[in-house]
């Protein structure tokens, strides 16, 4: 415990406060973080600089008090010692472009997002070294209402830097994630973490999504279960064309042994669809066939599985 003990309090900005966002804020705040929260849902920031941010589940039940804005240049640019972009992936861009002018000259930015293609986004906004990748396992979070969240688990955060290798940097960044009660593991190689997520993300997005199955529905239905196995099979063959170092060798026992902790999960784009929500599907399933058409493949099921999803949300 002495390690952590010693970590030093951060200036912390997350841009993007909704579920997952606000239990990165809470924790951290709670951990004695000078922590920003920056969201445009008005009313969660009002409820937030009235009455503190509420986290409550696997965590406990806590209520934080933390600077909230739905304006991040109302934060001093150059002063942030690590900027969280914990957005929708639709609205990574513009929050790359907010990160790239709080962040400290020695300063870090780090991505948490589903799906593919988050880190890319930024660093057309900043310099690579400048980035880490994130990925958020097993959460189980939703928000309850504003200035509310709740989390019914907390697995495991993965960080990395976006250029890859063990750094000083992740170290602090990694202890600081610990000092604040997240389970953290600090990966030299996230890239191959983030397609073993993505994987397991294609499989159960799409086929709960256009079912309203639940994670265990879906792997017990033969009709929604091989739907679900063709989005993992053609997102697989593509990361094994690319080269990443998969884990695994059979991606059907890989993403049902994911699926068996979560039976009960709605996913987070299931959950967009209840609420009428467009959601995150062109970085899921719609970045198959965008990354295999890099390599001279097709996935037609994913394809298809991201048409259906982007049909039903051209009424939202």
């Amino acid at each position: 415990e002495g390690a952590a003990a010693a970590v030093v309090p951060m200036k912390i900005a997350i841009l993007g406060c909704g579920a997952m966002g606000s239990i990165y804020a809470g924790l951290l705040a709670s951990a004695g973080n000078d922590v920003w929260a920056v969201d445009i849902w008005r009313e969660h920031v009002e409820a937030i600089r009235a009455s503190g941010l509420r986290v409550e589940g696997a965590s406990g039940d806590r209520t934080v008090r933390l600077h909230a804005t739905g304006d991040a240049s109302e934060i001093a640019a150059g002063t942030v010692d690590l900027v969280v972009v914990a957005t929708k992936a639709s609205g990574v861009g513009a929050a790359a472009e907010a990160a790239a002018k709080l962040v400290k000259a020695d300063g870090v930015i780090l991505t948490i997002q589903n799906g593919l293609g988050a880190g890319d986004r930024i660093a057309k906004h900043v310099s690579p070294d400048r980035v880490m990748l994130g990925i958020a396992s097993n959460f189980g979070a939703s928000m309850k209402g504003p200035g509310h969240a709740e989390h019914r688990s907390m697995n495991l955060i993965c960080l990395g830097e976006m250029v890859g290798g063990e750094t000083a940097r992740l170290r602090r960044v990694a202890d600081a994630w610990a000092a604040a009660g997240f389970k953290v593991q600090a990966c030299a190689d996230i890239n191959k973490m983030i397609w073993e997520k993505f994987i397991c993300n294609c499989t159960y997005s799409g086929s709960c999504t256009l079912t309203g199955m639940t994670v265990g529905e879906v792997q017990d239905d033969p009709a929604a279960w091989s739907v679900a196995l063709a989005c993992a099979r053609e997102a697989d063959a593509v990361a094994r064309k690319r080269g990443i170092p998969l884990s695994f060798d059979d991606v059907e026992a890989y993403v049902r042994a994911f699926g068996l902790t979560v039976r009960a999960a709605k996913p987070s784009m299931l959950q967009d669809h209840l609420a009428r929500r467009r959601s995150e599907i062109d970085a899921i399933n719609g970045a198959v066939p965008f990354e295999a058409a890099k390599l001279g493949m097709t996935a037609p099921v994913n394809q298809t599985v991201a048409d259906l999803v982007r049909a039903r949300e051209s009424s939202f």
